[in-house]
């Protein structure tokens, strides 16, 4: 959730043509995140649950692509960037441990 906010936060400065573009683009892509979390986890389900966080890591390398494709068009400030690729790396993590677990139940 944290990291949804902060794209939906970095691209609300986004000039108004990219606001309909890219913008709307990396908004999907952070809100399906934890949206797939919370539907795999209401699947009440193993099977569904990893699916659907395969979705979300899917989710956030799309993310990921989205930003950098915005800081190669300056639409990023190159300060924002380290923090956000930061989130975006912690969320992986967190992913990936949380799929790990539930495999090996």
């Amino acid at each position: 959730m944290d990291l949804a906010q902060s794209v939906f936060e970095l691209t609300a400065g986004f000039p108004k043509e990219q606001k309909f573009v890219l913008a709307a683009q990396m908004q999907r892509s952070a809100l399906s995140i934890p949206s797939n979390i919370a539907e795999g986890h209401g699947r009440k389900s193993t099977g569904a649950f990893i699916n659907h966080l395969s979705i979300a890591a899917g989710s956030l390398r799309e993310l990921e692509t989205q930003i950098e494709s915005a800081r190669r068009l300056e639409l990023l400030q190159v300060a924002d960037t380290p923090a956000l690729s930061e989130q975006v790396d912690k969320v992986g993590r967190m992913l990936s441990r949380l799929t790990t677990s539930l495999k090996a139940k």
